[in-house]
């Protein structure tokens, strides 16, 4: 098995909550949020991998991936809350459950931090092979948002 390290900053999207004055999560409104990720942008800094990644993915044909949050609730730890929505990749579409950090940066800028673990083959994509080398199908995703309020 061969991992790649891919990474990418070109996530754009819009997240929708309010914080109390104390700085958690304001619970008694509904929050939401859109986020997209061009394909394009997975880079992992070698042409090969990236191409073949680019290729499994059929990046043509998919240009993008989506996460749409449907629902947030307090998950016990300070500024951790259980967060679900859908991710859309390859045109199909999974809900996954998971844990992330919301956190007031300032008055106007919030951030949001989680990871997760995706098995690839659920959206019908076969791990790709480099060389001899077959690529584990479980990818590890780390995201950290950083939001800033409209004025």
């Amino acid at each position: 098995m061969h991992p790649i390290h891919s990474g990418t900053d070109g996530v754009e999207g819009y997240v929708d909550l309010e914080l109390a004055s104390d700085g958690h999560l304001d619970m008694t409104t509904h929050p939401t949020g859109e986020l997209t990720l061009l394909v394009e942008k997975l880079s992992s800094g070698n042409r090969l991998e990236d191409r073949e990644l680019h290729r499994r993915i059929d990046s043509r044909r998919y240009p993008s991936i989506l996460g749409v949050l449907k629902q947030v609730e307090p998950s016990g730890g300070e500024e951790m809350y259980k967060v679900n929505g859908d991710i859309t990749f390859r045109g199909v579409t999974r809900q996954y459950v998971d844990v992330m950090s919301i956190s007031r940066l300032d008055a106007y800028t919030v951030q949001l931090e989680g990871k997760s673990r995706f098995d690839i083959r659920e959206f019908g994509m076969e791990p790709p092979r480099l060389l001899m080398a077959r690529v584990e199908p479980e990818v590890d995703v780390r995201i950290q948002i950083v939001a800033v309020k409209e004025s």
